[in-house]
C-alpha cells in the first residue's frame, strides 16, 4: 500500500528485522531503522540521531554537492529548535490524539497551538526556522506539518486551526513542498491510510476521512 518494502530479506514485517539482529528481542519495534548490511544488525533506530549521522558521520559517502543540514556554527540553534518543537508539536499531536481524559487533551491542545502560533509568527519574518538556512530543524517540523491538515486535525482532534489557516506556516510548508527531496518522499495516500487504519482505539471501523478541500499543499 505504498511502502517501499524490504529489498534485502523480503521480510513482510519490521519485527522480523529486529529479531534478525537479536533473535530474543521482545521490545518495541519502531521506524526508522538504520541497518548494517555487512554485520547484519541494527545500527540505530532514532530518527534524529540517524539524520545527524547522514549529515556528519556518513557525509563522505553521500553526494558531495548535498548541503550540510547541520553546520557546526548553527548546531546549537538547530538542536534548540528541534527540542523546542518536539514536545508541544511533534509529540503534541499524539498527546491530543491518544488523550483519555478531557484534562489531558485540553493541556496538550493548548501547548500545541501555542507553539504553532509562535512558529507562525517566526516564519512570517524569515524563510526557514534557522533564518535563511535550510537545516535538520526544518526536516523535523515538516514531518508533522505535512500530516497536519489531512490527518492530525481530524484523526487526532487537533482541530482548533489548520496549517492552511496560518499564513507563515502555510507559506513555509508550501516552500518545503517545492523541494523535490521533500515532495518525492511524501506519499500522502500511504500516510492517510496508515493513520486511519492503524489506531483501532481511535477509529475502530477504519473509516478514512475525506481530505480537506483546501490544504497547505496540493498533494
Amino acid at each position: 500500500h505504498g511502502s517501499t518494502g524490504d529489498q534485502l530479506y523480503n521480510c513482510r514485517f519490521l519485527y522480523e528485522i529486529y529479531t534478525r539482529a537479536a533473535p530474543d528481542y521482545t521490545g518495541r519495534v519502531t521506524v526508522p531503522v538504520l541497518w548494517d548490511k555487512k554485520r547484519e544488525t541494527i545500527v540505530n533506530n532514532e530518527s534524529r540521531e540517524i539524520m545527524r549521522m547522514f549529515d556528519h558521520a556518513f557525509a563522505d559517502l553521500g553526494d558531495p554537492s548535498a548541503p550540510d543540514l547541520a553546520p557546526l556554527d548553527l548546531l546549537a540553534d538547530i538542536d534548540a529548535m528541534i527540542d523546542a518543537n518536539y514536545e508541544p508539536v511533534n509529540n503534541g499531536v499524539y498527546k491530543c490524539g491518544f488523550a483519555t481524559t478531557q484534562e489531558a487533551y485540553d493541556e496538550a491542545i493548548e501547548s500545541l497551538f501555542s507553539r504553532l502560533d509562535e512558529l507562525d509568527a517566526l516564519l512570517q519574518r524569515q524563510q526557514w526556522l534557522i533564518g535563511d538556512t535550510l537545516t535538520e530543524a526544518d526536516i523535523c517540523l515538516y514531518t508533522t506539518l505535512v500530516r497536519f491538515d489531512p490527518v492530525y486535525a481530524i484523526h487526532f482532534k487537533c482541530s482548533r486551526r489548520r496549517i492552511v489557516d496560518y499564513p507563515g506556516l502555510r507559506r513555509y510548508l508550501h516552500d518545503l513542498w517545492q523541494i523535490p527531496a521533500f515532495r518525492e518522499t511524501t506519499n500522502m495516500a500511504h500516510i492517510r491510510r496508515h493513520y486511519y487504519w492503524s489506531h483501532e482505539s481511535i477509529n475502530p471501523h477504519r473509516i478514512v476521512a475525506a481530505a480537506p478541500a483546501v490544504q497547505a499543499i496540493d498533494a
